[in-house]
């Protein structure tokens, strides 16, 4: 059993950071878009494919396996 009492490794909260600050960085890209309603390339397109890398990234940093001392 180890020691630790969080459920995940410094390695998983670190790549949790990553993906939470994507996700941000999606929402704020959409955000900018000058176009009415959000309507052009920024909040159609580039925004919500970041948004969405950043989710899939989330995935990833949950089920990423610890390294093992």
């Amino acid at each position: 059993m180890s020691k630790s009492h969080f459920p995940f490794s410094k390695k998983n909260y670190q790549l949790m950071a990553i993906g939470f600050a994507l996700i941000v960085v999606g929402f704020i890209i959409i955000g900018l878009d000058k176009e009415p309603h959000g309507n052009g390339f920024l909040g159609l397109t580039l925004g919500p494919i970041i948004t969405l890398s950043g989710f899939i990234f989330e995935f990833y940093a949950i089920f990423a396996k610890t390294e093992k001392n």
